[in-house]
Parts: structure tokens; C-alpha cells; sequence
């Protein structure tokens, strides 16, 4: 499965990469996130709670991240259990560009799913993935409009 997008959201690229960076503010913006924690710069675990179709599941994961080519791009690489519903495993590339004042985020992804969420049929989970993704960084500029209006 593979989600792209772009998004302009309204700080300047510093910021928006330090919010990116940012436990407290990722954990307002995942849908369904119960804890977000870092263990160190590179490295986050995350208990998330998910509901696609009929399956609802608490997923525990961790995720790793790249940042050799920071503040304009970076990568994360993660993976997350969710018992008898199934796995979910996969990377995103994220650019950051400035444009004015504000900054163009564009994301590149792909997932792999198992378990029962694979049985769900891959135009559900599809569906389900773009609208969390564009409910994480909808949050996401939300947050940052708010702090930059404060």
C-alpha cells in the first residue's frame, strides 16, 4: 500500500521540523495515540489504537528515524503489533520545502499489513490509511496555526 500527499502548512521549516521532532506535539496529532515516548533522537515507541471496518486494535510499536539529510528530508522506518488483529510495518519519506513563510510538507509511504486487517480487503485499509494520514496532518498544521495565532 503507498499514501503520498503534500500539505502547506503555516510556520516556517525550522519550526515545522522541530514540531516533527516533537513527542507531545506527534502524540496530539496520531488518531487514536495513547502514548508516544522517545528513548533517544532517533528512536520512538508507540501504543496506538486503530479501527478499520470491523477491527479495532491497540497496536505497539516503534519507529526509527533517519535524519541524515535533516532539516530538508528524513526518513522513518517502523513496525507495530496488534495481537490476534495482525502487524502493520512500513516507511515514509518526508521533504520539507520552504514556500514564503510557510512550508511544504510532502510525504511518500508504504505499509505492509497481515493478520486479520490483511483479510480486510486492501481497497478498506487503502481508505482507512488516507484518512488517518490526512487526519495526522491536518491535527499537525492545526496545531502549528494555533501556536503561531497565540
Amino acid at each position: 500500500m503507498k499514501l503520498t500527499d503534500e500539505i502547506v502548512i503555516k510556520a516556517p521549516k525550522a519550526r515545522v521540523y522541530a514540531a516533527l521532532n516533537d513527542p507531545d506535539i506527534l502524540q496530539q496529532c496520531i488518531p487514536g495515540c495513547e502514548e508516544l515516548t522517545q528513548h533517544s533522537d532517533t528512536e520512538l515507541r508507540a501504543r496506538v489504537v486503530l479501527k478499520v471496518g470491523p477491527v479495532k486494535a491497540k497496536f505497539s510499536g516503534e519507529v526509527a528515524l533517519d535524519k541524515s539529510r535533516a532539516p530538508d528530508h528524513f526518513s522513518l522506518l517502523g513496525q507495530g503489533d496488534g495481537g490476534v488483529a495482525g502487524f502493520a510495518k512500513g516507511g515514509a519519506d518526508v521533504t520539507l520545502e520552504e514556500d514564503g513563510e510557510d512550508t511544504l510538507l510532502r510525504y511518500d509511504a508504504s505499509a505492509q499489513i497481515g493478520g486479520k486487517l490483511a483479510q480486510l480487503g486492501s481497497r478498506l485499509v487503502q481508505s482507512t490509511a488516507k484518512k488517518l494520514a490526512a487526519k495526522l496532518f491536518k491535527n499537525f498544521a492545526e496545531i502549528l496555526d494555533e501556536e503561531r495565532v497565540s
